[in-house]
């Protein structure tokens, strides 16, 4: 049964326009540029406003124009019908010469050429793959090792069981193999460099590798690192070095020497060979924050400020067809064009009000934190988060965190995230409001001046804190410690 009824709602929609600018906020510069050019190939009206653009531009944009002008009488259903009644040589002009066949590859001997080099690597399971076809194996042999190769993962580390490589072969493979053949066929490949790929465990890693230095030279260090390793790697790993010291009656100098044999092995072989395959990725920051005689100046990287314009042979054209008495196919031409000059114009819009936002975001941040970036010295850094912001610059949360994550500013003392600005508050015993880095930092301090042999446990840190103000709770000293990424007092220690 159908009733009516009077439905009071508030609500809140986001416009097109807003939609467009929260997107384009959030992306970094890098990102900014390929979405402009996007952008470009997807809107035929938009267009990057050259200042000094150059002959040819300017001549096909004159064309154009010329066409439209001569034309602005004419149905576009004449222009269908003569599209094929054009001359090609009309378009060509004798007397033009390519501007390809005006440059030169020559270079004089004594001349400084800047190139770019380019390497070409090779990635780590290729390098694997090359050992084991230099190696005589059978047609069964090979398939085992490249299927083991395959297994390898990018630290050099083989997670797989035999007896599951023997299943996988035959499952998935159709290839019979017993664990012998696979045991051997793996032993093939732990001999391959980097030493140590293809072991099933950190301790199965060392190992090879300490054998493969006792072969190549013997002494007694390896040979004591071999049997701390084989023996009491789990202690070794806790740092018990006094249970160590004990069973296997040796001195410290002894287990020092070990230890230093068993520091230089490398605990992922893998990432020796893989780092040389991946792409470097270079950090863009969006703003530069430069000291000019203790006076910060801001300025906006170049990378944000790309001049667009609407192309003036779309809007020529649109305003010639608004002139006339349109037909339907007219109407629907003139909506294409206004559809896409009217996206051209949001989206230079956007970009400008991207370039304001950010700027007036990173100039109030900068204005809050001007001790912090005039010094670099982490202890003057304020209390700060997004509300503070937000309210100097009169916009809203989400728009402030927006434009601070993954954006970079580049200051006199290194490239900073600008999310890295933020953190919470904590009150001193003498009533002065820190910020928490502040206390990470101080915590930092204490931790690298402290007796490696007997380093401080959290409760310890927690009154060394207390001591210099910081009323904290050692909980609290726990977290701020993984957060810095340093391991318990145990895992600290040092002989």
């Amino acid at each position: 049964m159908l009733n009516q009824r009077l439905q009071q709602k508030l609500l809140q929609k986001l416009s097109p326009q807003q939609i467009l600018l929260m997107k384009l906020l959030q992306i970094p510069t890098v990102g900014l540029e390929q979405r402009i050019k996007q952008e470009i190939e997807d809107n035929p009206a938009l267009e990057v406003d050259v200042a000094d653009g150059n002959e040819s531009d300017s001549f096909d944009e004159k064309t154009d124009s010329d066409v439209i002008n001569e034309n602005s009488d004419t149905e576009l259903d004449d222009f269908k019908s003569k599209d094929d009644e054009f001359d090609f040589n009309d378009y060509v002009n004798e007397d033009d010469v390519p501007s390809y066949k005006l440059k030169t590859n020559n270079y004089s001997s004594d001349e400084d050429r800047r190139e770019v080099p380019f390497v070409s690597g090779v990635s780590f399971h290729e390098n694997l793959q090359h050992q084991l076809n230099l190696r005589h194996l059978d047609e069964l042999e090979s398939q085992i090792g490249k299927y083991i190769i395959g297994n390898i993962d990018d630290s050099g580390y083989l997670q797989r069981s035999v007896d599951a490589i023997v299943d996988d072969l035959a499952f998935t493979q159709y290839v019979t193999a017993s664990k012998a053949e696979v045991e051997k066929v793996l032993g093939i490949i732990q001999q391959f460099d980097p030493a140590g790929v293809g072991a099933k465990d950190l301790k199965d890693c060392l190992l090879i590798q300490i054998e493969r230095k006792i072969v190549e030279s013997p002494s007694y260090k390896l040979e004591l690192a071999k049997r701390i390793i084989g023996r009491y790697f789990n202690d070794f790993t806790k740092k018990h070095y006094q249970k160590i010291l004990k069973r296997l009656e040796i001195t410290e100098d002894q287990l020092k020497g070990a230890m230093d044999e068993i520091l230089k092995l490398n605990p992922k072989p893998g990432n020796s060979l893989s780092e040389t395959t991946k792409e470097n990725q270079y950090i863009i920051p969006d703003f530069t924050i430069t000291n000019n005689g203790d006076k910060l100046e801001l300025s906006l990287n170049s990378w944000n400020s790309t001049d667009l314009k609407v192309s003036s042979t779309y809007s020529n054209m649109m305003e010639s067809i608004s002139k006339q008495k349109k037909t339907k196919k007219q109407r629907e031409a003139f909506s294409f064009i206004k559809q896409k000059v009217d996206s051209a114009k949001w989206f230079i819009d956007a970009i400008q009000q991207r370039q304001n936002t950010l700027y007036s975001t990173m100039k109030a941040i900068m204005d809050y934190q001007y001790d912090y970036l005039l010094t670099g010295d982490d202890t003057k850094l304020k209390p700060m988060i997004l509300k503070d912001i937000a309210e100097k610059v009169n916009l809203d949360i989400s728009t402030i965190s927006r434009v601070a994550n993954s954006k970079y500013v580049q200051t006199p003392f290194g490239t900073l995230l600008i999310k890295s600005f933020f953190s919470e508050s904590m009150q001193k015993d003498d009533g002065e409001t820190v910020s928490t880095r502040e206390i990470k930092t101080i915590l930092k301090e204490i931790i690298d001046s402290e007796n490696k042999e007997k380093p401080y446990t959290d409760e310890y840190l927690t009154t060394k804190l207390k001591e210099k103000g910081y009323p904290i709770a050692r909980r609290t000293v726990a977290k701020y410690r993984e957060q810095l990424k340093i391991p318990v007092a145990r895992l600290r220690k040092e002989l």
